[in-house]
């Protein structure tokens, strides 16, 4: 068998968790390859809503086993309330989830590093959720990392001290006034540790080969979104990850061979979170109401998202960097109500129109070119068929088509699961 991948294609944010979660029947196993706990990925079912920040999107189906690959870091404190936030569901977690021993470790000092070096930029800060995502990647390609299979040696708590004591020292050049109790967060984090080693842990890459040998089918799920990819995206307003296709065969242990499916996951519209170049971005009464409408607020941070309009340059340059194969366009209904809509097809950089991502997007050097699209009054959320859609919705998602060259297989129009028209 061969594995499918499923990305976000902007600045994160796009409804991967309830993409996933629908998908998940059709797949044995849903495997996370890369990112942390910065992440959120929101399911709607039932009444219900659910925010999964590690543990992969198919928690909720039974027959689905769930992989957090090597690629991913984990904070066990973080997973810990996770993992007790799924106790009400009665599941068997031992069973379903499993561990890549290779996956990095959040310590608590790497949250602390990440804090102090964020207040030490002042204006020029990247906008971290401060996690410790950053710092951990930067002892993984640094070599001083510690992964889940440490936790099994007889030197663990060693190599833990060795590394927290460095973190110390680290963060005494800063010249902040960081204030914290590292005692009462290593009592935490060791706690949650003890929990972490109830679970299965696993040589994944051997794992996943031995599944594709045996015919099973892989869903790889990507956090954040391909404009946040540490080599592809809008550096240095990036995540230290990669978010791409790319980054599913580095965290999962896959060759690029097996690849076959590359789903594609955007908004009709964009948004993005933190700080960072956004040449669409709204600033008027539209983007507020795109902002309400669209309850655009961070599932982890609850940070408010910046909000504007479909860019097509950047959705062009996302399938091509990624290779995807089908488009779900997600959030459609909450562009009901406008007169009218603009897309951006390209921009003026410099005072030449290009259709392309150039280096830098940062606004003295682009302007956006948009073309103006007829809006819909409709209420979608009720629609189960593509054709019921109003005729103005379906010539927006048709331009969207001819324009980016990929198909639009799903159209959301809502967040529960039932809420997902297949075209």
């Amino acid at each position: 068998m061969t594995v499918d991948l499923l990305l976000g294609l902007q600045w994160g944010d796009e409804g991967k968790g309830k993409i996933v979660d629908v998908l998940t029947s059709k797949y044995d196993i849903i495997a996370r390859f890369q990112g942390g706990p910065n992440a959120g990925h929101t399911l709607e079912f039932d009444g219900i809503k659910h925010v999964l920040r590690t543990i992969p999107s198919g928690i909720f189906h039974k027959n689905s086993i769930n992989i957090i690959g090597n690629g991913v870091v984990i904070d066990p404190v973080v997973f810990q309330k996770e993992l007790e936030g799924l106790e009400k569901f009665n599941m068997d977690l031992k069973s379903k989830l499993l561990i890549s021993r290779k996956a990095h470790l959040i310590l608590p000092t790497h949250r602390l590093l990440d804090a102090a070096s964020e207040a030490s930029k002042g204006k020029a800060k990247i906008g971290s959720t401060l996690k410790g995502i950053g710092p951990t990647y930067m002892d993984k390609t640094g070599r001083n990392g510690i992964r889940v299979g440490d936790i099994e040696l007889t030197d663990f708590k060693e190599r833990y001290r060795n590394l927290a004591d460095k973190h110390e020292a680290m963060i005494a050049f800063y010249d902040i006034d960081l204030q914290y109790n590292l005692k009462e967060m290593e009592d935490e984090f060791f706690a949650a540790v003890e929990v972490l080693k109830t679970l299965k842990f696993i040589d994944s890459e051997e794992y996943l080969n031995n599944a594709l040998k045996e015919g099973k089918s892989i869903l790889a799920e990507g956090a954040q979104g391909s404009l946040l990819d540490i080599d592809f995206g809008t550096y240095p307003f990036v995540t230290s990850s990669n978010t791409t296709a790319a980054g599913a065969c580095t965290g999962l242990g896959i060759a690029p061979n097996r690849v076959k499916e590359v789903f594609g996951i955007f908004k009709a519209y964009t948004t993005r979170v933190g700080s960072g170049p956004f040449p669409t971005e709204l600033f008027d009464e539209t983007g507020q109401t795109i902002a309400r409408v669209g309850n655009e607020f961070g599932s982890v941070t609850g940070r408010a998202r910046r909000c504007g309009w479909l860019d097509l340059v950047a959705l062009k340059y996302a399938v091509q960097v990624n290779g995807v194969t089908e488009l779900y366009m997600m959030k459609g209904d909450v562009l009901s109500g406008f007169d009218t809509l603009k897309v951006c097809t390209g921009y003026n950089y410099k005072g030449q129109i290009i259709n392309h991502l150039p280096y830098n997007i940062e606004e003295e050097n682009v302007t956006p070119v948009y073309v103006e699209k007829k809006g819909w009054k409709a209420d979608l959320t009720g629609m189960t068929k593509y054709e019921e859609l109003p005729v103005e919705m379906k010539e927006y998602v048709e331009f969207i088509e001819s324009e980016v060259g990929v198909p639009i297989r799903i159209v959301s129009v809502g967040p529960d699961r039932t809420q997902t028209i297949v075209k």
